[in-house]
């Protein structure tokens, strides 16, 4: 290949790279410290996030509880929705977590009879009354108790809805506010960062 040939196959090539558009996320891009929790799963067990995520896996993380009237469970199925938009081999790598806000009624039992209904492989979190306060204070997650006198279920709870992913590097990436929640972008998001790690 003469020099001229070389040079005009380079520069072609420097262009076409330069014109790749860099990916655009579709969640709230962040790149926040993730705290490192110890909770108790819906399998009585005690477990940290960064067991879970090990080296190669991320976290898809909502905090809400089980007698959430709509917001919840609206949430979980779009979550689940997402889920089966992965290949079986991305969603080995992905974990959604459930950590509820309602410690008092939401027991590991509770949980497991509420969380895999919206797919197997979920898992719900609680723990103490402190423990959750804390965790949701370094996620920065609103809830309080809110008297309900005409409900069967008793108080509800108000509780920030937004939906956080989680690297293994322990790093919160992006966070989905419940207007920017769709399954298909999410879905490609996950896709992105997956290829990454």
């Amino acid at each position: 290949m003469s020099r001229f040939n070389f040079l005009f196959v380079f520069t072609f090539l420097m262009i076409l790279w330069s014109c790749q558009k860099p990916y655009k996320f579709y969640g709230h891009v962040v790149d926040l410290p993730a705290y490192d929790f110890e909770l108790t799963n819906q399998d009585g067990k005690r477990e940290k996030l960064s067991q879970l995520l090990g080296k190669d896996k991320v976290a898809l993380i909502f905090f809400g509880y089980t007698n959430c009237p709509d917001v919840c469970p609206d949430t979980l199925q779009r979550l689940a929705t997402m889920y089966k938009k992965l290949s079986p081999e991305e969603q080995k790598r992905v974990k959604v977590i459930f950590i509820s806000v309602d410690p008092e009624r939401d027991t590991p039992q509770q949980l497991k009879g509420y969380v895999p209904f919206f797919n197997p492989n979920f898992m719900g979190f609680t723990g103490t009354p402190d423990e959750i306060r804390n965790v949701a204070k370094e996620y920065k997650v609103y809830y309080r108790k809110v008297e309900n006198s005409g409900s069967a279920v008793g108080y509800l709870v108000d509780h920030t809805a937004s939906v956080y992913l989680v690297t293994p590097d322990m790093k919160i990436k992006a966070i989905y506010t419940p207007g920017k929640q769709d399954p298909d972008k999410m879905a490609e998001d996950l896709r992105y960062i997956l290829r990454s790690l």
